[in-house]
């Protein structure tokens, strides 16, 4: 589909979208709702950014975001009797903001699209990165680890993008890999993410990171 030069932005702490991952989402803050609104009457495309900085300070107003972000479609949308309304966002493609532009009660801004590459997976990556996130999901145990890989898209893009956007990252690291252009960039730093945190686990040991503090 064509995308359009402008488009709203719906910044949030911790949330970062990746492209043919589906996000469901719940609307409920007045300024969003004539977000969600307009994007029905149109083209349904919600940018998401993650907000940076000090932004609870002012979160009302606008705080500031990074400059990377990911469109989204609103491809289920149900609105509730008292306004607020739940949907499901499946990701687009990535962006760069240009420029914020105002006349809304959100946010809008200029955007300049930055495509992720499709590529395929080098001999020997895929089963690299199976064996790291096994590795991570194993805390559950290893056959419950194994049935979640075994319900994981085989399309390589499709993949990389599920496990960046799902596993348990911060959102500056899953942010760090948004930026990436290509695929098997991504999955490269994918994977050193992975052999980093298990690392911190071997070293630190069960419960790692179980007390950190949550947004």
């Amino acid at each position: 589909m064509s995308l359009p030069e402008e488009i709203a932005l719906f910044p949030l702490p911790n949330v970062v979208l990746f492209p043919t991952v589906d996000l469901p989402l719940h609307i409920f803050e007045p300024r969003y709702r004539e977000m969600v609104a307009d994007a029905m009457k149109a083209d349904r495309l919600i940018g998401m950014v993650l907000l940076r900085g000090d932004w609870r300070r002012e979160y009302h107003a606008h705080p500031d975001v990074y400059s990377i972000g990911c469109v989204g479609r609103i491809e289920k949308f149900d609105l509730l009797p008292d306004g607020r309304s739940n949907l499901v966002l499946q990701g687009l493609e990535r962006f760069e903001i240009v420029e914020e532009l105002g006349g809304r009660a959100y946010r809008r801004a200029r955007v300049r699209w930055t495509p992720t590459a499709p590529e395929e997976a080098p001999p020997g990556v895929r089963e690299q990165l199976r064996q790291g996130a096994l590795g991570l999901l194993a805390e559950g145990g290893r056959s419950r680890a194994e049935k979640i890989w075994s319900g994981l898209p085989t399309e390589w893009d499709k993949l990389v993008n599920l496990l960046s956007f799902g596993l348990p990252f911060g959102e500056v690291e899953k942010l760090a890999l948004l930026e990436c252009a290509e695929t098997n960039r991504r999955a490269s730093r994918l994977i050193e993410i992975i052999e980093f945190r298990l690392a911190e686990q071997a070293c630190l040991g069960p419960g790692f990171g179980e007390n950190e503090p949550r947004h």
